[in-house]
């Protein structure tokens, strides 16, 4: 089933999210630039593009960033 916020199908490629491709491919501090950036374009089109979901998407990346930051990027 898709979760259009936590776990969108069309990021899906078999057993691998892009998220976590796309981890894999940066260093620590360029994953938590990424994460911030995405956070900061969801809140920047929310009211022009997707509302409530933009929102939730960028409270995503955003808890995202919490559990690195918490973790010491090992999250």
């Amino acid at each position: 089933m898709s979760d259009p916020v936590n776990h969108p199908a069309h990021y899906t490629q078999g057993a691998i999210e892009c998220i976590d491709a796309i981890r894999a491919a940066l260093t620590p501090e360029e994953f938590r630039g990424f994460c911030k950036g995405n956070a900061i374009k969801y809140i920047w089109r929310e009211q022009h593009k997707g509302g409530a979901e933009s929102l939730m998407k960028a409270q995503w990346y955003m808890e995202k960033l919490l559990i690195l930051e918490i973790n010491d990027g090992n999250a």
